[in-house]
Order: structure tokens, then sequence, then C-alpha cells
């Protein structure tokens, strides 16, 4: 038998999707699994979007320019980007498949193999993935989940940079964690990359959900740092159309985009339909935006306040996206997913979460800690946070 790459042999399993298995052969067995694990919104996406879908008047469905259709790059410009301060033309904006090519992208054409990218810990762990696929190395700044995962000093960050630093990568607001980094923190990341010449990576799928009563601040608006910065996009969380698949990476950098384009064409284009329903999309009205973000905040208050309440466990509250990490009392976040999983239900029904080791890079962090994506109504909340309680009662590795 022909034997697979090493390679593939040592890509990084998703943490997110790894336990997928064991809630699939649960649910076989007629349990009901509460799913906290993803951040798979059960929130309808905008009937302006679907409804573009289903009266598009095409009669085959042939390949877009592989920078998008031009009608939607031209309405991102314009209905939604110009809306939110960020100025931009045409040509500094390419659609992708979904926000995890624009992400690949970034890295491919800032990065050599080899090279190392800074990240703030716990971080997306698609972002290991993605840098092992391009041998980049990425070296971490550890946060605090005590001081609400709030960035460090920059001396912490001035301390990893070496001749093959290329680039910064953030989440703003923070996949696993919520936090949002406000003006003053994304001006003082901005400082560091103009010092050392670095490229920013920002990824801001999750801007919409920011819950402080001061705007978002894109790093696309740090003064002095145009040509540094790459913007990473989605509408999956935006318009809740995670299953489009549509992206866009931005930079006023002309090298950056000519790259980009080049990685464009070699997979000819992106989604036809993703994209037709993202043109309908860029008409939802602000109403939709307002009671998504209400939603969001009182499914987080429940979720944080009833977590603190368990026994041994903490949860800070998180100022964006939909997730929280959470410590829990047990000897290891995985294996307690995994007996949740394959071992403990109460009438018939149990919950899953995400480990959350596998977003940390130093070795032994996050062992006990676990994301929890607040991603049902709260009745249905409830029920999953209440099975996970118990379930933290009954687990045998519990540590208090």
């Amino acid at each position: 038998m022909a034997n697979i790459s090493q390679k593939a042999g040592m890509m990084p399993a998703s943490a997110i999707r790894k336990l997928v298995p064991l809630a699939d052969k649960a649910s076989s067995k007629g349990i009901k699994v509460y799913h906290l694990n993803v951040g798979q919104p059960d929130i309808k996406s905008p009937a302006c979007a679907l409804e573009a879908v289903a009266k598009n008047g095409l009669d085959h469905v042939s390949y877009s320019n592989s920078a998008g259709l031009k009608e939607l790059r031209e309405g991102l410009v314009e209905k939604y980007y110009k809306k939110i301060g960020i100025n931009i033309s045409l040509p500094e904006i390419l659609v992708t498949v979904a926000g995890s090519e624009a992400l690949n992208m970034a890295l491919q054409i800032t990065c050599d193999e080899g090279d190392e990218v800074i990240v703030m810990e716990p971080f997306y762990t698609n972002y290991n993935t993605f840098a092992f696929m391009n041998g980049i190395t990425l070296k971490a700044v550890s946060t605090d989940i005590r001081d609400g995962f709030n960035v460090p000093s920059m001396k912490d960050f001035e301390k990893l940079i070496t001749p093959r630093t290329k680039a910064i990568l953030i989440s703003n607001p923070g996949n696993p964690t919520g936090t949002l980094y406000g003006k003053e923190k994304m001006l003082a990341l901005g400082e560091i990359a103009k010092k050392h010449d670095l490229f920013l990576i920002s990824d801001e799928v999750y801007r919409e959900f920011c819950y402080t009563d001061d705007p978002h601040f894109s790093a696309m608006n740090i003064h002095g740092l145009e040509q540094n910065v790459i913007l990473v996009d989605s509408v999956s969380k935006r318009y809740n159309l995670c299953g489009a698949r549509i992206g866009v990476i931005i930079s006023h950098n002309t090298e950056v985009m000519k790259a980009a384009m080049k990685y464009a064409q070699a997979r000819l284009c992106p989604p036809v339909f993703g994209q037709i329903a993202t043109i309908g999309a860029l008409d939802t009205p602000a109403s939709y935006f307002r009671e998504v973000r209400n939603e969001y905040i009182e499914r987080r208050n429940f979720m944080v306040d009833t977590l603190n309440k368990m026994e041994g466990v903490y949860s800070p509250l998180p100022m964006g996206a939909f997730y929280t990490v959470a410590e829990l009392p047990v000897d290891n976040a995985e294996t307690f997913a995994r007996w949740m999983l394959e071992e403990f239900n109460i009438d018939n029904e149990t919950t899953m979460i995400t480990p959350a080791a596998s977003f940390y890079k130093t070795p032994g962090k996050g062992i006990n800690h676990a994301r929890l994506a607040y991603v049902l109504e709260i009745p249905e909340m409830k029920k999953a946070l209440h099975i996970l309680e118990e379930g933290l009662k009954a687990y045998p590795g519990r540590t208090v």
C-alpha cells in the first residue's frame, strides 16, 4: 500500500471538528447533542441574501472573475466598507473562498518557508494549521484568562522578534476568547509593526459583534501603516452565511494585491452562488444587526453568569464575537469532552464543547480550558449548560 506524505501525517487535526465523529456516533444512538463547540449561529440569514439566490437569472453557472464578481466588489467597497470608515478602491479588494482562503493567502504572501509570525495565545486553531501547511513558525505571546486575555505589554512582542519575523497576526474581536482590542491597543500594535517593518494581518470577521459603546477600530485605519496592513474578512458570521464560503482579502499595498491575484487565478474563482447571496446581503437593514447584537449580548450574559455559578468554573466576560474560554475543574478538557460524548448523558441528551489546548502554542497551556460558543437560544443553552454542570460533577477526572 502506498504511504501518504510525512507532512500529511503530521497535519494538526482541527480542535473544533476532530470530536465530530464522537458526536455523530452519540446522535446515531438517539442521544441529542447540544453543540456549544462550533461557531455556527442558529440565527436566520437575511431574507435579501436568500432571495438573491432564489431569484437569480442565471441560465448556467460559469466562472466569475478570479477577483470576484465586479458587482460584489463594488458593492462591498461602497455599501459596506465605506459606511464603516474603511476607504478602499476596487483594486484593493479581492473576493476569496471564505476568510480561510484570505488568511492562507496572507500568510503565503508575507512569509517564506521558515519565517515566523507572532500571534497572541489562545488563537484561532486554524492559524496553526495554515502556518504548518506553509512551513511557517508561530511564536506566541501569552495572555491570561484571569486578565480577560487582554493584550500584554508590547515588550512581550518585541522579545519574540527575530530576523525571520515577518508579521503579527491578530483576530479582533478574538476567536476563541471574545477579547476586543480597542483603538489604543491597535495603535500600540501598529507602532510595533512600524518599528520593525512587519506586516499586520488583521482578522476582523467578527467586527459586527462588539459589545461596548466604542466603535470597532480596524487595523486599516492605523495612520502610517497603510502599506503593512492586510485585512482578512468574511461574510460567514456577519450575515449568518457560513456555508456561502465568501470572504475578502484587502490591502492598500499593491504588491500584496498583485500576489493575491496570482493565488486567486490558480484556484479560478470563488463560489458563484455564494457571491450572489453576498450581493443580496449588502442590502441587509441596520435593524437586523441591532437585533442580532442584542440577542448575542443576552446569550453572552446568560452563559457567562451560568458558568461562573458552577463550582470550580471561571469565565471572563467577552466583549466581542460569540465565544468564551472557560477554565474547568478537570484534569484534561479534551478527555472530559470525549467522556461527555461517549459516556455521559441526562435523559439521552449531552453537551459538546471544544477543548482549548490546541488554541495555545505553549506546551501545557490550556489543558483545562474549553471554548464555548453561545450560538443557541437561551432555553436550549440553559439545558446544555445544566448537562455540562452535571457532567462536571460526575466526571472521574474532576480536580476540585
